[in-house]
């Protein structure tokens, strides 16, 4: 039986994949790493077989213990973390003196185009590092809208976004988690690939914006700024700079790329097709209309 480190487990991909591990009845021993375990423990009340230990990416006094024992890490960046050097570099290194050689590293779509992005620098730490690796490298989540972007839609009713007509391939989170659990559950048959991940869709968000006007009674609208704009505007909500940069790349340079591949992987993987625009929107659309 191996250990499987679940980093970022409370977030929403990293309690997807713990419920797909769970539902492909893994026989691997799942450790989620949380910085708050009592906490934890009431996300994942339906989970009585789950371990948990205590793990903070801003806090690298808890490295140590969380990656003892620990055969394969299913690695993410949270959001807010751009400083790829201070927090991810020491994680890296930490993984490797562990000799731990199983990352599934959940990276983005065309993360290998862009030095610039965090997700890039990571797979490159991973790679220098000698470690095998699954760089899973998903398309643009769905759940954006009912996160990131929920607050604009709820208050303002609008899409706030430096993206132009630029257009983005939308995948569910929960397709993504449960590619990831069979990837983790089965890494020799994946190992040092990187996969994409996509759903059937590249639309842009005066698109996706009018679809999801289909489905709720109180509208919203797509509202395009430059990248400057979009900055003062995000710095005045509070959001944090590391964050506001990471929103303008991922958001602003797809208007300077090629439409996004749509890959079959999940299909080939799973035997389903993965969720659509439509289905998903139905589905939340009671977060989506204004409350």
């Amino acid at each position: 039986m191996s250990k499987i480190l679940i980093t970022g487990a409370t977030g929403n991909i990293g309690f997807e994949v713990i419920r797909f591990l769970n539902e492909i009845d893994s026989p691997n021993r799942i450790i989620a790493g949380v910085r708050n375990i009592e906490k934890a423990k009431n996300v994942f009340q339906n989970y009585p077989d789950l371990d948990y230990t205590h793990f903070d990416f801003e806090d690298f006094d808890t490295f140590d213990n969380a990656l003892n024992g620990i055969d394969t890490v299913f690695l993410l960046r949270p959001p807010h973390i751009s400083d790829i050097d201070k927090y991810f570099k020491p994680l890296i290194l930490k993984i490797k003196e562990k000799k731990i050689n199983q990352i599934v590293f959940l990276s983005v779509q065309g993360a290998e185009k862009s030095k610039v992005i965090p997700h890039n620098k990571i797979e490159r730490l991973i790679n220098e590092n000698g470690l095998n690796f699954i760089f899973l490298r998903p398309s643009y989540f769905m759940q954006n809208l009912t996160t990131t972007l929920i607050k604009d839609i709820k208050t303002k009713r609008e899409i706030i976004l430096p993206s132009g007509k630029a257009k983005f391939n939308w995948i569910d989170i929960e397709n993504i988690g449960e590619a990831a659990a069979i990837l983790l559950d089965k890494f020799d048959d994946y190992k040092n690939q990187a996969i994409e991940i996509t759903g059937l869709e590249n639309e842009n968000f005066e698109k996706v914006s009018a679809l999801i006007n289909e489905s709720i009674d109180n509208p919203i609208r797509y509202k395009n700024v430059n990248p400057l704009r979009f900055f003062m505007i995000k710095k005045r909500d509070g959001m944090m700079k590391g964050m506001i940069i990471v929103m303008i790349f991922l958001h602003f340079l797809p208007r300077f790329q090629k439409e996004p591949k749509i890959s079959d992987f999940y299909e080939r993987l799973t035997g389903k097709k993965p969720t659509d625009l439509k289905t998903f929107i139905e589905r939340e659309k009671k977060q989506l209309d204004k409350q």
